[in-house]
């Protein structure tokens, strides 16, 4: 005689009860309680997007626009072109960047990897702080510290380090998360070999953080680009190109808008439309630059 034991009983599967007519309401309610969120929000924005494209495409359509600054052009003449203020905007992001992206990475790595005590504590406070500073408390200081206390001149290196203020913490909270999504097993794997902390971090963990990493720093070059009061406060409006950044004016795309804006002629405002699509286009294309150096080297890793 056989005696059936427990494990000798077929397993039956699990039944799913058939989701009830309640929890479905409430699921199509949310979704479309979503969806018409999403709609009002995105409602101004291509209304504003739409409004710039019509009204500045006469301006950018025309070569001159793209190679000719507006030295000489007066005020009720159309004409000229916007060279010198994109001159201008590049010249004071790329300063920025070249300051702002190695501070930023050296302090996230630093957060990440040898982050403890009292100065990690307050490294982070500053970063927050630093993060919901605005952009003219950021100009205020610069003018206070580099022009008022030290004596400099009004310039684009002044805006440029305004500009640093406000990059840095957007460069070291999203390199310090790429950082953090390493996974500790290749530095564990790393160490086990013998190989340096420091040599680990520069050989393994950075570089696979980088696709992350540059996408930050484009983010935060097209966060400062439109950025109007850091011009406004430490630099004046030039009608044509000034290649020494430490003195003198300079233009730059905000700074162009500003001064167009007060300009009551038709041409004025055709500039100011123009200018205006001309800063969304370059922050557009470092967006997608962004998205493609990241997807190119996640698949090239």
């Amino acid at each position: 005689m056989t005696t059936t034991t427990t494990l000798d009983k077929p397993i039956k599967a699990p039944t799913f009860r058939e989701v009830s007519t309640g929890r479905r309401i409430k699921n199509n309610f949310a979704t479309a309680l979503v969806t018409i969120c999403f709609v009002i929000a995105l409602i101004p924005l291509v209304w504003v997007l739409g409004l710039v494209v019509t009204k500045g495409v006469t301006a950018i359509v025309s070569a001159d626009w793209w190679f000719n600054s507006q030295k000489g052009i007066l005020p009720d003449q159309t004409g000229g072109g916007v060279y010198h203020a994109i001159y201008g905007t590049i010249v004071q992001s790329l300063v920025a960047t070249l300051i702002a992206v190695p501070l930023g990475i050296m302090a996230a790595v630093f957060l990440v990897e040898y982050g403890r005590g009292r100065l990690a504590k307050v490294t982070t406070f500053m970063v927050d702080i630093l993060a919901g500073v605005p952009s003219i408390v950021a100009a205020l200081f610069i003018f206070a510290l580099w022009i008022s206390t030290m004596g400099m001149p009004r310039s684009s290196f002044a805006v440029s380090l305004a500009l640093v203020l406000l990059m840095l913490p957007v460069v070291v909270r999203s390199t310090e998360e790429m950082l953090k999504l390493v996974p500790d097993e290749l530095r564990e794997a790393s160490y086990a070999l013998g190989v340096p902390k420091w040599k680990t971090i520069l050989r393994i963990v950075i570089p696979t953080a980088a696709p992350g990493m540059i996408s930050g720093v484009l983010l935060s070059v097209a966060r400062v680009m439109g950025e109007t009061a850091p011009v406004l406060v430490l630099v004046g409006y030039s009608k044509s190109i000034n290649q020494n950044i430490f003195d003198g004016e300079m233009a730059s795309l905000p700074l162009m808008i500003y001064q167009e804006l007060a300009n009551p002629e038709a041409a004025g405002r055709e500039r100011v439309w123009g200018a205006a699509l001309t800063l969304i286009l370059m922050i557009a294309l470092l967006y997608l630059a962004a998205a493609g150096v990241n997807k190119w080297l996640t698949r090239n890793r």
